[in-house]
């Protein structure tokens, strides 16, 4: 289970990243949540799921700190943007931990988890008092994913879309070939490809190449859901488009 991103020379983040990765705890929540999303029928939320949310956050991060704008952990906390990428890689390694106990709830759950591990992980890496504010600007991040999670600095809603945009076909591949389609696995079916570039007209463009119309739940239902809110909104353009002549039939008879 090994989270890789790039770091770019960011020593803090190397070191949760290590530490992550050598956390058995951390990794048997991991395995948990996917289980309980496997009971389900849901799409994927193992570690996998992680690894593409935090490498998300980071490239959506960064792209808006090269536009100007500044996070929470600078402008509040006279820290730098790099704390600000321990706080965004953090809440993108425990967002979905509380699934390894119940759906429901489940941005609830994952805060008392995070409470309990991310102490240890960030241990040698923060000193007091700023472990600790880099622990609730992580928990709140983690419980602002959630759909009225309400996040009040640029990392929460960094976050928040992050997890949204992990929607590409591979992560519902289990649940549409194994069981009956619904319109969360067919339309994720019909998702090819994810690209976040900078934008001529804001900060971040972000293009989602649709093989199928029924991908357009996907982008109206779920991303433009955890979108309104995030307080990044202003700086993102969202554009979904379907290349080929002609659509991608998903399913040839649907029965109820």
């Amino acid at each position: 289970m090994e989270i890789s991103a790039p770091t770019r020379g960011n020593r803090k983040l190397e070191a949760l990243l290590a530490a992550a990765g050598d956390d058995k705890r951390l990794h048997g929540w991991w395995h948990m949540q996917q289980v309980n999303a496997e009971r389900l029928g849901m799409s994927d939320h193992s570690w996998v799921h992680v690894r593409i949310v935090l490498n998300i956050a980071l490239r959506l991060f960064r792209l808006l700190s090269r536009s100007g704008l500044e996070p929470a952990m600078v402008t509040q906390h006279g820290m730098g943007r790099r704390d600000a990428e321990v706080v965004i890689a953090a809440a993108c390694m425990f967002h979905d931990t509380g699934m390894s106990i119940h759906r429901t709830d489940h941005e609830e759950f994952s805060l008392f988890l995070a409470a309990d591990r991310l102490p240890l992980l960030l241990e040698g890496i923060y000193d007091e008092p700023e472990r600790t504010v880099v622990m609730a600007e992580t928990l709140h991040a983690i419980i602002g994913h959630r759909r009225r999670g309400d996040p009040f600095t640029i990392e929460a809603g960094v976050v928040r879309v992050a997890d949204a945009l992990d929607m590409a076909s591979g992560r519902s591949r289990v649940p549409f070939e194994t069981r009956r389609p619904n319109i969360h696995s067919l339309s994720a079916a019909a998702i090819d490809a994810v690209s976040i570039d900078p934008g001529e007209e804001s900060a971040v463009r972000i293009e989602i190449a649709m093989n199928n119309s029924s991908g357009l739940f996907q982008v109206d239902e779920l991303l433009a859901t955890k979108l309104r809110g995030s307080g990044i909104e202003e700086h993102l353009e969202v554009v979904a488009s379907i290349e080929a002549e002609h659509e991608k039939r998903l399913v040839p008879v649907f029965r109820i």
